[in-house]
């Protein structure tokens, strides 16, 4: 098996992190300052995501851009070495216009958007000219499952009308953010997995009710985790994505990419985390020794440099079987990353903030932040119990269908 990036992703891991290092690393602290100030957009947001366009680092997560589509084309094996460059950084996707959700809002539209759908809204998402926000977990339901969903989307004439309340909505808090696609119910009495549908909906549309932005572990986030009550909402017929029923279907379609994205950049902020701890434990000495040689400090880094190397191969042969057989063939090790790998970032950035003793629960080191970001993550796109589910029942399907091939093994 060859593990070696191509001469293509090698030149790309270069300009990125060299990118990263001139242009984004020197404002790590301005971004941080305007975001506990308010100040958002972020000033210079919009300057950076210009040089990289014109650097031709722009949109790289999308496999299938079409000839009109601006960005550099890439597969998802390609991409994930650069997502991880991102990772290192909360905030530097956006810069390359690579960010979550708007990630796989686009990919939706580029999927099931009309004509005028994909005029109006996927090409200036392209073009990064405004954000969105994906409505679909609910306060009241269990969102992880998606058929549990109450928003109602009735028609009325040549309209819809939305009512329902939304939670976690990224993006939401953004003033740029111009795009709501929410998920709800068009036929509660259908099939359990055709009563649901997309609809697309401006922000600006009256109804709508940001409630507040929820803190994630007192953390608020500047781009906002926001509940939202949709209070008849209307929107005309043609604002539905795709086909009436067809919600969930997408749904699952959106959140395979999304997954692996998430993951690719927990891999990058994993290795920021060990190399931070690895340095603390050369530099602070406790009962006369340097932490790196204290048994337990030592086993740490060793422990973390393991678990992110099996993550990463996981990620990789995850992004190989969406880019050969499809996200659907792939779901087994789509589940299987998604429950893997935010449950090691948040250890190994838990190792690294107890190596850092008192400083490491600060805001001094981007620590907390990331092991908060780790934590969330495994809710985010299902929670892991969820996933822990799905690998087991396609195991135990695969093992039905050959029962009894272990047979020769026994000794009785």
């Amino acid at each position: 098996m060859d593990f070696a990036y191509s001469p293509r992703v090698e030149d790309l891991r270069h300009r990125v992190s060299n990118f990263v290092d001139e242009y984004i690393k020197p404002r790590i602290r301005q971004y941080h300052e305007e975001a506990r100030a308010g100040a958002y957009p972020i000033s210079f947001m919009d300057d950076l995501k210009e040089l990289a366009r014109d650097e031709g680092l722009w949109n790289l997560f999308l496999p299938n851009l079409g000839d009109d589509e601006p960005g550099t084309r890439l597969s998802n094996l390609e991409y994930a070495p650069l997502a991880e460059i991102m990772g290192r950084i909360g905030w530097a996707s956006e810069v390359f216009n690579c960010q979550a959700p708007d990630t796989g809002n686009m990919e939706l539209l580029h999927q099931f958007a009309s004509p005028e759908q994909r005029e109006k809204w996927l090409l200036p998402l392209l073009h990064g000219r405004f954000h969105s926000a994906f409505a679909m977990t609910e306060p009241d339901v269990a969102s992880s499952d998606a058929t549990n969903i109450q928003t109602l989307i009735r028609r009325d004439g040549d309209e819809y009308v939305i009512n329902g309340r939304k939670w976690f909505i990224s993006n939401a808090a953004r003033l740029d953010c111009e795009l709501f696609i929410l998920m709800g119910k068009t036929d509660p009495e259908a099939e359990r997995h055709k009563q649901q549908s997309m609809v697309l909906i401006s922000a600006g549309t009256p109804g709508i009710d940001v409630v507040r932005n929820i803190p994630v572990m007192n953390h608020e986030s500047v781009e906002g985790h926001c509940e939202i009550v949709f209070h008849d909402v209307r929107v005309p017929r043609s604002n539905l994505l795709g086909a009436e029923g067809a919600g969930f279907a997408m749904a699952q379609a959106r959140l395979g990419p999304g997954r692996i994205h998430h993951c690719m950049r927990c891999i990058g902020a994993a290795e920021l985390a060990l190399e931070m701890m690895t340095e603390r434990s050369l530099e602070r000495k406790t009962f006369g020794r340097f932490l790196h040689q204290h048994g337990a400090v030592s086993d740490w880094i060793a422990r973390s440099r393991m678990e992110i190397e099996q993550a990463r191969l996981l990620v990789l042969k995850a992004a190989w079987m969406i880019d050969t057989v499809g996200a659907k063939e792939a779901r087994k090790e789509i589940s299987m990353i998604k429950a893997v790998v935010p449950k090691m970032f948040g250890e190994v950035c838990d190792r690294a903030m107890q190596t850092f003793g008192a400083m490491g629960v600060s805001p001094d080191t981007p620590l907390p932040e990331m092991w908060t970001g780790a934590r969330a993550l495994r809710y985010a796109d299902g929670p892991d119990e969820v996933h822990l589910r799905s690998i087991a029942a396609m195991e135990i399907k695969e093992r039905k269908a050959n029962l009894g091939s272990t047979a020769a093994y026994f000794l009785i």
